[in-house]
Formats: C-alpha cells, sequence, structure tokens
C-alpha cells in the first residue's frame, strides 16, 4: 500500500484526525496496514502485547474466556476504533482475544514505537487518554449494572448501550449495525441465551424493537429508556 494511503487510513481514525501532515508522519512510517479475512484472529488472549490496532473498515469482536472455555464479550468494535485499550507503558499479554466479524481492513503499530510517538506528541497522548477515560467509566457503569439491576433490567441497559457503541440513529430509534445473535447478548452480560431470548421475545410484543429483513434489529430507544426509568 502506498504511503498516500495510509496517511489516508490514518486521517480516518477520530484520534489522528486533527494531526497535521508533520504530527502524523512519523506514524505512518511505522504502520503496517493489514487486510483480515472474516473469522481470522488479530491476536489471542495470552498473546505477548506488542501491537495496536485502528479499524479502517470491518468489525472486531473482544471476548475472553475462562478455563472452562466460557464467552465473555467485552465490545464489538467497528470503523474508527483502535484497540487494546489497555498495555500501554508496560510490558504483558493481551487479555483477551480479538475476532474478525467481517472482512475488515486495520492499520498495525508496534506499541513500542507507539509509545515513543506519544511522548513526543503530548496532544495524542491527551487524546488516547480521553479515550481510555471513556472506557473506564463504561466499564464502571457495567459493572454497577451487574450488582444493581436484575437481568431483564440489565438486558434493557445492555440494548441502550448497543443503540449508542453498535446502532446508526433513525427517525424513529435505532438500527443495530451488526447481527447480535441471543447467544452473543447472552455472552455480553453472562446470562443465558433462554434468558435473552424470553425477554428479547418479550420486547417484540411490547413493540420496543424489530428484527428487519436483513436480520438487524430495529430499537425504540425511548420505549426502553421508559421501560427502565
Amino acid at each position: 500500500m502506498h504511503i498516500s494511503q495510509i496517511r489516508q487510513q490514518l486521517k480516518e481514525v477520530p484520534i489522528f484526525k486533527e494531526l497535521s501532515t508533520e504530527e502524523l508522519d512519523p506514524i505512518v512510517e511505522i504502520a503496517q496496514p493489514r487486510f483480515f479475512k472474516n473469522k481470522m484472529y488479530a491476536f489471542m488472549q495470552g498473546d505477548p502485547l506488542d501491537r495496536v490496532f485502528f479499524i479502517y473498515s470491518g468489525k472486531v469482536k473482544i471476548y475472553k474466556t475462562d478455563s472452562s472455555g466460557r464467552e465473555q464479550i467485552v465490545s464489538v468494535l467497528e470503523t474508527g476504533e483502535m484497540f487494546p485499550h489497555a498495555g500501554f507503558f508496560r510490558k504483558g499479554q493481551y487479555p483477551a482475544h480479538a475476532e474478525i466479524m467481517e472482512d475488515t481492513q486495520m492499520i498495525i503499530v508496534p506499541i513500542s514505537k507507539f509509545e515513543e510517538i506519544l511522548v513526543a506528541y503530548p496532544e495524542l497522548s491527551i487524546k488516547l487518554f480521553r479515550v481510555l477515560g471513556e472506557k473506564i467509566v463504561d466499564l464502571q457503569a457495567r459493572l454497577e449494572e451487574q450488582i444493581l439491576h436484575n437481568t431483564y433490567e440489565q438486558i434493557i441497559m445492555l440494548l441502550l448501550r448497543l443503540c449508542k457503541t453498535n446502532g446508526e440513529k433513525r427517525e424513529h430509534g435505532y438500527k443495530l449495525t451488526t447481527h447480535f445473535t441471543n447467544k452473543e447478548f447472552a455472552n455480553m452480560i453472562g446470562t443465558s441465551r433462554e434468558t435473552v431470548s424470553r425477554t428479547i421475545n418479550h420486547l417484540k410484543k411490547k413493540d420496543y424493537l424489530s428484527l428487519n429483513p436483513e436480520g438487524y434489529y430495529l430499537i425504540d430507544h425511548e420505549k426502553l429508556h421508559q421501560e427502565l426509568f
């Protein structure tokens, strides 16, 4: 891929958008464009943490597994996002698996080199720390949901959260931009597929959500919010 194409792809990533060409050039020099096919892995849980990924197009599922193989989905990342969100300025391992959900184009940067650039460009560091701070707030909110709310409420909160992270605003609510299964919903909050299925059917009957012909969820955000509050 030509350097100008790499520069253009990096400019599409939010934390790089406002950088000048001069500020972006050091990142372009160490950036490695790579195409991943559906079902491939960018890395596995426990692999040495040595690279940071920026999604130009496509989707990546981040999930953890325990010793018995049970899956806990952390997030589904889309165009413009970066990962992992842990591991800067320390040596360690990737804390989760990164599975490609559809054909995906990414920019890969060696984390040690990226750290040097963060030290050289404080403005970029501030942007990165803002992203990491938002992730911490999100994780705190999820923990609070599990402690203070029952499973029915947690499923509704999950759907509301996905409207923001994996949804498109429509005239009447949101359309989720990823095909989620009931099993994947269940793996996001640590419940059973059957419980999610019953809840989804209940919400469909109340006309809070539906599936369009392409299999994407259409969600009435306002009605779901009122169901909780």
